[in-house]
């Protein structure tokens, strides 16, 4: 009987408005979890089971159903320890977030070499002194030509990998 008590004592209380928070944040992480493609889920490490539900999650419509199945999903994640998930979860967050200023800085310099012209050009070239300053030229003028002549900008698409090269070589 005084174990008992002891084991009370010790286990922490925790209130009903604390639970159906710690029940809403596994949702919202059942949530994410849903919005991430096979490929970053196959390397979340999830248990078969989660996995799977994870993935009829992702294929619902947005109604009652996948809410129930998020739900479900939530109620999973509280049998295990969530936090290896979250911890891997704000690793991808990151790597997006990443690739998206990259992407936004490659654009701007697409948009400053279509705009400025050769002052945008020089300074590309001073911070890559190894990139071809001929072919980059060549689809400026072609860029140049087809914003005249009204055609798809397939040259200002070229411009834009071209920088991209420059920074991966870089990295």
């Amino acid at each position: 009987m005084i174990e008992e008590e002891a084991m009370d004592q010790e286990q922490e209380w925790v209130s009903k408005s604390q639970l159906k928070r710690d029940s809403a944040a596994l949702q919202d992480l059942a949530a994410e979890l849903a919005k991430l493609s096979k490929t970053q889920l196959q390397g979340m490490g999830l248990p078969e089971r989660i996995y799977a539900a994870v993935l009829e999650a992702a294929a619902m419509p947005p109604k009652g159903a996948r809410k129930r199945q998020l739900k479900f999903i939530g109620g999973l994640l509280r049998e295990m320890d969530a936090e290896p998930v979250k911890a891997k979860l704000a690793g991808i967050k990151s790597q997006d977030a990443q690739s998206a200023r990259r992407h936004h800085h490659i654009e701007r310099w697409r948009e400053r070499l279509l705009a400025e012209g050769d002052q945008a050009l020089t300074e590309l070239l001073d911070q890559f002194p190894e990139a071809d300053s001929q072919q980059l030229r060549q689809l400026l003028r072609n860029a140049a030509r087809e914003a005249k002549a009204g055609k798809p900008p397939k040259s200002a698409r070229l411009i834009y990998h071209f920088v991209r090269a420059l920074y991966d070589e870089q990295d």
